[in-house]
């Protein structure tokens, strides 16, 4: 009698193993590849896809798994959502200011110069309509978008002299790319493009004289304090900087439901704790970097009236021809002003008392 007790439960568990191991081999089994605009050294940013993919195997049950690629092991970081449209990879994480020379409206992805700051920029895309004008841009590059971090508003880059007048920016040789160069430009800055890993050498041997990159934690990693001993605030021609991630739109619909709500889920989350990242660390960085001797300036007015003056005008020749462009840049305009009369009741009203002097 025992014997046939125990030879039945040993069969029902049998049974039931073979059905658990049946229908794990029939459940989607998914695997991406993700390649980043960053190196893994800037675990803040590069760890931003990590974070999605580790979610994304969680929700998953390990169904559907991604492998994060930094920049250079199979496309150059600027080159992300290249890879993505021609299907070299499945997905990306990059930011859109890179890309504004295949289209300007693409700046509006991550943040413009005197736009909108974290907290503003993801209201204007969650619920001021911004993701979807994004998403249409995107669409015609084959690939869908979905906003994936942030740094927060970042600083105003490190100088090798001191910037007393607008008239000192004249001739001087500045990484600083995108709408930020283009403004920078127009006020008699010679803006260059590098990557983050040739930034260094280039300020060390003199190439270029200044440079801007993200904020104190980063610009630590990077070493710019020791080239380079004048830190300046802020960065008015990114006070948010939204990162994506790119999905091409074919491997998109041949997710499952369950999968796509999985991955849009982590996006999601790693677009709110990379600013809490951010905001937990950059503090004691600060702090490192004083510590360590670097001089914190903050920008002559003359140079922020006239970078808020050149920065208009750019937007406004560029909607002059561009029907595109206006309508976004229209839309974003009008929410940033929505938004910065509201923020100056509440949020200034409140930490221009509380906010200790830096």
């Amino acid at each position: 009698m025992e014997r046939r007790r125990f030879l039945k439960r040993v069969g029902v568990g049998l049974a039931a193993s073979l059905v658990y191991t049946a229908f794990a081999q029939a459940a989607p089994q998914v695997r991406w590849r993700l390649v980043s605009s960053y190196p893994k050294s800037l675990d803040t940013l590069f760890g931003g896809a990590e974070d999605l993919a580790q979610r994304v195997s969680e929700l998953t049950g390990g169904r559907f798994q991604i492998r994060v690629f930094q920049a250079g092991e199979i496309v150059p970081g600027g080159q992300v959502l290249d890879a993505v449209q021609q299907g070299t990879v499945e997905a990306g994480h990059t930011y859109g200011p890179f890309y504004v020379g295949k289209n300007p409206v693409l700046a509006f992805d991550g943040g413009v110069p005197f736009g909108m700051t974290y907290r503003q920029h993801n209201a204007w895309m969650r619920f001021g309509g911004g993701l979807e004008l994004l998403r249409q841009v995107y669409a015609d590059f084959g690939v869908v978008q979905f906003p994936g971090g942030n740094t927060g508003t970042q600083m105003g880059g490190w100088f090798r002299r001191e910037i007393r007048t607008l008239a000192d920016l004249k001739g001087l040789r500045m990484r600083i790319p995108g709408l930020g160069g283009l403004v920078m430009g127009r006020l008699g800055v010679v803006p260059q493009t590098l990557a983050a890993g040739d930034i260094y050498p280039a300020l060390e041997r003199g190439t270029i004289d200044a440079t801007e990159f993200s904020g104190p934690y980063d610009d630590e990693k990077l070493g710019f304090y020791k080239v380079a001993r004048y830190y300046y605030y802020p960065s008015f021609w990114e006070p948010s900087a939204q990162l994506s991630f790119l999905v091409g739109q074919r491997e998109w619909a041949r997710l499952p439901k369950e999968f796509q709500e999985a991955f849009q889920v982590a996006a999601a989350e790693v677009n709110l704790t990379m600013m809490a990242k951010y905001d937990a660390l950059n503090p004691p960085a600060l702090g490192r970097l004083l510590a360590a001797g670097v001089r914190l300036r903050k920008w002559p007015g003359e140079v922020m009236k006239k970078a808020l003056e050149e920065a208009r005008a750019l937007y406004e020749e560029q909607a002059a021809k561009d029907p595109l462009y206006r309508k976004v840049y229209t839309a974003y305009w009008a929410f940033r002003q929505e938004e910065y009369r509201w923020f100056a009741v509440a949020e200034l009203g409140y930490e221009a008392f509380a906010f200790p002097a830096p």
